[in-house]
């Protein structure tokens, strides 16, 4: 079996601050990187460092910085044969200041190619026979729902960024993976401060038969089709960077989904996987493989039950 990500490429400008910026409020950055990066992407390099089987299906520009998401992806083992350049259009870029402190950031998406990523483009036998299709909401909406209709896999989707999602789609989605905004984005929830049994509740207020709610470093939230709430904890780790955090986290999902492992069993990997790659700069700066990843699995926490 096979994980396909059809998904976006961007090439991430990251500037490390102090703190980050308040609305109109201009901060001096200490240092800048370009990195390549796109949730797309940064899903797909993730599984692929796992060693999974990985094929990316997206579009990058017909500009230099197209060049270095292909050598990118490659380098973390994914099958760029269906990433198509697209004349006219620039490769997707997203802005990101990153606080030096803990690593809490801002990203700002400029879609470029992304954009113009059609369902023709996803009507391709690596979508057909993927064992587990990635998706997330940085590329068309109906090319998005085009991929989730044509897979026979299992479909996993993030969907950031957030917005209303048809039934059909939904319908289509076996393991919906929003971070806690997004689900409340999502159900139409109001402000204010939530239980994990009050998101639970949002959580199965959707159609998607099984959720994992992200909820940074409390880890994730499982709330299946049926059975228990779980709460897993992440293993501890010195957090230099969350900027791709969650990206890892459902690349890795997808990893261990692939390989046939239970909902429960797999978010514990990925929640080992996503804390190991806040310790480097950078949305791929610190992916993990497989074997980092069952290393540090023994200081993972069990699982615990919310009801």
């Amino acid at each position: 079996m096979s994980v396909t990500v059809v998904g976006s490429l961007n090439e991430d400008v990251v500037v490390t601050v102090d703190r980050l910026p308040g609305r109109g409020e201009t901060v001096i950055g200490s240092a800048v990187a370009v990195l390549p990066g796109g949730k797309g992407a940064n899903q797909a390099a993730a599984a692929g460092r796992l060693g999974t089987g990985v094929h990316m299906v997206g579009r990058v520009g017909d500009d230099p910085a197209a060049g270095r998401q292909l050598a990118a992806l490659a380098d973390c083992r994914v099958n760029v044969g269906r990433v198509h350049r697209t004349p006219g259009a620039p490769t997707g870029t997203a802005t990101i200041p990153v606080e030096a402190d803990g690593g809490e950031n801002l990203i700002v998406v400029v879609p470029g190619a992304n954009a113009e990523l059609t369902p023709a483009d996803v009507d391709v036998e690596s979508v057909h026979r993927a064992g587990v299709l990635l998706l997330q909401l940085e590329t068309p909406l109906a090319t998005v729902q085009a991929a989730a209709t044509a897979t026979r896999g299992t479909v996993v989707l993030n969907p950031a960024p957030p917005q209303p999602l048809p039934a059909e789609l939904l319908a289509r989605v076996d393991v919906l993976v929003p971070n806690e905004p997004e689900l409340r984005r999502l159900a139409g929830a109001a402000e204010g401060d939530l239980t994990l049994i009050d998101l639970a509740g949002l959580a199965r207020g959707l159609a998607a038969t099984d959720v994992v709610v992200t909820l940074g470093p409390r880890g994730a939230l499982v709330v299946p089709g049926s059975g228990p709430v779980l709460l897993q904890a992440p293993p501890p780790v010195q957090p230099v960077d969350t900027t791709g955090a969650g990206d890892c986290f459902c690349g890795a999902l997808s990893s261990a989904l692939d390989r046939g492992e239970t909902l429960a069993d797999a978010v514990r990997y990925a929640v080992t996987a996503a804390a190991l790659s806040t310790t480097g700069a950078g949305a791929r700066g610190a992916l993990p493989d497989d074997d980092a990843v069952r290393a540090l699995l023994p200081r993972t926490p069990a699982a615990t039950d919310v009801g």
